[in-house]
């Protein structure tokens, strides 16, 4: 009889992916929340729960401060950027969980409710029809859905693993953890119903594309390497020992997946569209933890996988981020609404990120980290003010109709809000400047550091091409502000809304960091400083 032997039994290392484990197991459990709990436990429960799963992962990330390891049978790294990315991935999806926690915001006019910028803005049954008679019940009776949260939790769960992984296959099942959730989230706006599902139904179809061809990707690295381990495909490239037509086009394929997570031209379409349909939470949720995730798994490859041939990569890196800042910037000075301008302001992000990839060093990776860091908060902040701005009707829906508080995005119904509610103006008018780069703010420290590093790594034309950029961008943040200020209320101009307790807080924190950050970045400098290299 011929031995076949005995397959080795898996070790799994419970401690270096208690992070992970922790929010999996927060979402397992919310997800029996919304099946065997009555409703009118439901809301609370989740909000306990999510909260828990939160607290709980970062106290793990916490931690494992200073690990440096490879589990799983080599297919999860434990090191700096991983924990580093995973504790700003939890504390931004925190932030985004108290706006999707707010049920409703105070009405700006004695005696009347309005429906508010949170829970009300996810349908109340997202199977209905939009527009259909089921739907106007159910928005007679104020029933409100507590699904988003346990798509919430597997999606920072995903988020948390992506750049954790040290293999493209655990990375793939990574990347539809996390994407899989943020494609129903999409099609969950309570108003709008029709463009809301318009924007996944586009999402869902563009990351599908993506996702094979990051899954092709993955194949051709393997027919060349023989192994889709980062570091053995590391070793594979530096002995040269296989067919190198193999590799090149296996990591134009991974290319193609990764950057379209990120938003980077010209596989940046799905995120205007998609920034405007989605809930406004859910746009402030994904458009922070999305980018660092995906940014850290782009690291991870490139810089683990490929440094054997960076001068491949590189000039090709060089085109893509050239392309985004300038599409991102020129694109976002012709719009006329604030979600889509936001989202062409943050294609032109991923351009400034990629100047600090593109530096192909340590420095590269630490000022990346760190502005993402600075993105994350001032991109939460941003969208949960630019949901705060509503019509102004304070129609209680008792109708059915709950269009008639909608959010307003049309930049023309800006004019003077600024100045009804100058606190929130002047918060907002601080994340816009954060994000022009402005001296005093996280932005201007963000930018700095890449395109420092950028230049030390000999990308002297991405740096010009950067601060060119810059300077298109501070025009069309600038206009914001002097029409929220300066402009003469039109007769529809928005209302901006007083937030609630949760939403507040969120907004709070993301200002105070925002400001902090462009005060005192040292703290925060040192610590990617020696947090920048990769396990191998």
């Amino acid at each position: 009889m011929t031995d076949i032997g005995i397959l080795p039994a898996p070790s799994i290392a419970y401690g270096a992916l208690s992070p992970m484990l922790i929010m999996f197991g927060a979402a397992v459990v919310s997800v029996l929340v919304e099946a065997f709990a009555p409703r009118r436990y439901r809301l609370v429960t989740q909000l306990v729960l999510a909260g828990g799963g939160v607290l709980g992962s970062f106290i793990a990330v916490v931690a494992l401060a200073g690990s440096r390891e490879v589990v799983m049978n080599g297919a999860v790294a434990i090191d700096g950027p991983t924990l580093f990315l995973q504790g700003l991935i939890l504390v931004a999806s925190a932030l985004a969980l108290t706006v999707m926690a707010q049920r409703r915001a105070t009405a700006a006019l004695p005696g009347k409710v309005s429906v508010g910028n949170g829970l009300d803005a996810f349908a109340a049954q997202a199977s209905s029809v939009p527009g259909g008679e089921p739907e106007r019940v159910l928005n007679r009776t104020g029933i409100t859905q507590t699904e988003i949260f346990p798509l919430t939790l597997f999606a920072i769960a995903g988020m948390m693993l992506f750049p954790a992984c040290n293999d493209l296959l655990t990375m793939f099942v990574a990347l539809e953890v996390f994407s899989l959730p943020l494609y129903v989230m999409c099609a969950l706006a309570r108003r709008r119903r029709l463009l809301s599902q318009e924007s996944a139904l586009k999402y869902f179809l563009l990351g599908a594309f993506s996702s094979a061809f990051f899954l092709f990707g993955s194949a051709f690295v393997y027919g060349y390497a023989g192994t889709v381990e980062l570091d053995a495909v590391a070793r594979a490239v530096s002995a040269d020992a296989g067919e190198r037509s193999f590799l090149l086009l296996g990591v134009a394929m991974l290319s193609v997946g990764l950057l379209f997570k990120i938003g980077a031209v010209p596989f940046h379409f799905w995120v205007p569209d998609v920034y405007q349909g989605a809930p406004t939470p859910v746009t402030a949720f994904m458009a922070a933890t999305t980018k660092i995730a995906a940014f850290g798994g782009l690291l991870r490859v490139l810089y683990v996988a490929l440094p054997g041939i960076a001068s491949d990569w590189r000039p090709v890196l060089w085109a893509v981020a050239i392309a985004t800042m300038l599409i991102g910037s020129i694109g976002a000075v012709t719009q006329t609404d604030v979600k889509r301008m936001l989202a062409y302001s943050a294609v032109a992000h991923t351009g400034f990120l990629l100047t600090g990839v593109a530096a192909a060093n340590e420095r590269g990776v630490s000022s990346t980290l760190f502005y993402l860091a600075a993105y994350g908060f001032s991109t939460v902040g941003a969208f949960a003010v630019a949901g705060l701005v509503r019509s102004g009707n304070t129609d209680d829906g008792a109708d059915g109709d709950f269009d008639d508080d909608d959010e307003v995005t049309d930049l023309s119904r800006w004019a003077g809000i600024g100045r009804r509610a100058p606190v929130l103006g002047i918060v907002f008018a601080l994340f816009l400047l954060a994000f022009a780069g402005i001296p005093l703010t996280s932005g201007f420290v963000g930018k700095f550091a890449v395109f420092e590093a950028a230049a030390s790594g000999g990308a002297v034309p991405l740096v010009v091409v950067g601060v060119v950029c810059s300077a298109i961008a501070a025009y069309f943040y600038v206009r914001v502000i002097v029409l929220m200020f300066f402009a003469d209320p039109v007769e529809d101009s928005g209302v901006l809304r007083i937030p609630g307790p949760a939403v507040a807080i969120s907004i709070g924190v993301s200002a105070f960091v925002t400001v902090l950050l462009g005060v005192v970045p040292q703290p925060l400098l040192e610590l990617v400083g020696n947090l920048a290299s990769f396990v191998k």
